[in-house]
């Protein structure tokens, strides 16, 4: 099977770490966000994946020059301008060749890590002649997402996008979806389309949609809460065994403590400092007697000494927090 992965967008909610890097290279761990949805789908038998560009595209190429990630052949194609979802999903399939093999197809937002079983999906959309299906995942809070009200049977009958409460479902749509070619028919070329508006509330009219429920593991890392809970899943073992968050090629002194936080290669953690429930980036520095706490500190970034970063605050790349200031719930640099 091939899929795209929509990773186009900009990333701004978790600007100013975007600002340089996309949103899916940011790192979660050891490694960037991407490799963990394209290992999720190449464990399903995914062997092709087409990355639907826009934003920061030379990252994705820089990062994988020889065309594979995680096992599986990696295949850029960029937006000549934005498309919204559908837009960036037939611009994908007509660019990166996939019509020649026509067959289902998967796409997935690239920004959402899930343990779902794809297997499981596929049947469904077989067994039921889908002509489209898609994930769905039950939330408490369903006001900024489509939510998806079905049949028995799985068959979608309604799909609201960001309804006002009462929303008539908790079951939001996931992201992940499974097409048949004759989507791509439906999808106007030349301008923006958005799959959740236009595509599959068309496919709903002629009862062509179906849905699979499922309450696996997800996370739309779309946020800083969102991306701090990404890393602290993998070091609590929500998704396998615990691992630990401290890289071996990290500097921490004997006299700082360091609790359910990620610190990764060639951080400099200095004595007397506290660095808890957060995420230290590739070369950053936390500086003695510094407190970090339920933030994230840029690649190479700078926690001066007896600064105190917290309440879930972002320190863009190489930016310089002062000695002795206190940030709640910033972003450094301002304004971006």
């Amino acid at each position: 099977m091939q899929a795209i992965l929509l990773v186009g967008g900009f990333g701004t909610r978790l600007r100013p770490l975007t600002l340089t890097t996309p949103k899916q290279m940011l790192p979660v761990l050891d490694r960037p966000m991407l490799e963990y949805a394209v290992s999720g789908l190449a464990g399903h038998g995914v062997d092709r994946v087409v990355l639907a560009l826009g934003y920061h595209d030379a990252a994705f190429r820089a990062a994988y020059p020889g065309g594979r990630c995680a096992g599986v052949e990696l295949c850029c194609v960029v937006e000549p301008e934005p498309l919204d979802t559908a837009g960036a999903i037939r611009f994908a399939y007509e660019a990166s060749g996939m019509g020649d093999s026509p067959g289902t197809f998967l796409v997935a937002n690239g920004d959402v890590i899930t343990d779902l079983d794809v297997g499981e999906m596929l049947h469904l959309h077989r067994s039921a002649g889908a002509e489209a299906t898609i994930h769905l995942i039950e939330v408490d809070d369903p006001s900024r997402y489509g939510v998806v009200v079905t049949d028995r049977d799985g068959r979608v009958r309604e799909f609201v996008e960001k309804p006002q409460p009462p929303a008539p479902s908790n079951w939001i749509n996931a992201g992940t979806y499974l097409m048949d070619p004759a989507v791509i028919g439906r999808i106007d070329g030349g301008r923006r389309v958005s799959v959740e508006r236009e595509v599959f509330p068309t496919m709903v009219e002629d009862r062509t949609l179906w849905a699979l429920c499922h309450n696996t593991y997800w996370l739309d890392v779309g946020t800083p809460k969102a991306y701090l809970q990404a890393q602290l899943d993998l070091l609590d073992g929500r998704r396998g065994p615990a691992v630990a968050g401290v890289s071996a090629e990290a500097s921490v002194d004997a006299g700082a403590l360091i609790e359910r936080s990620v610190v990764m290669a060639g951080a400099v953690v200095g004595e007397g400092s506290v660095v808890r429930g957060s995420a230290v980036h590739e070369g950053a520095v936390i500086e003695a007697g510094a407190t970090v706490l339920d933030s994230v500190v840029g690649s190479g970034a700078t926690v001066g000494r007896g600064a105190r970063v917290t309440d879930g605050t972002l320190i863009g790349e190489r930016f310089e927090v002062a000695p002795g200031t206190a940030l709640s719930d910033a972003r450094v640099p301002q304004g971006v």
